[in-house]
């Protein structure tokens, strides 16, 4: 069965290769290799990435990758960041 780490390093690589990762890219992975249990519902009734699989891509990237809330992507940390997880619209 797939596990949150290895998930979180094919997000990184899927990062490395196109420099972006879109939320719907990574449930759709899951959904497809039947780790649905690797998700959760959102309060829209949407499915997303679960709590265990953002934990163990925080690890890997909790300095270099920032979240991208208004187009629910990550991408990579550019100078114009501000500190913190979340880049600013």
């Amino acid at each position: 069965m797939i596990g949150p780490e290895s998930v979180a390093s094919w997000m990184l690589a899927e990062l490395e290769k196109h420099g972006c990762i879109y939320q719907d890219d990574v449930v759709d992975y899951l959904v497809r290799a039947k780790a649905e249990h690797l998700t959760r519902e959102n309060a829209d009734g949407n499915l997303v990435v679960g709590k265990a699989v953002l934990d163990a891509f925080r690890k890997l990237t909790e300095t270099t990758v920032v979240w991208v809330k208004p187009d629910l992507y990550w991408r990579f940390r550019v100078a114009e960041d501000e500190p913190g997880r979340e880049a600013r619209g």
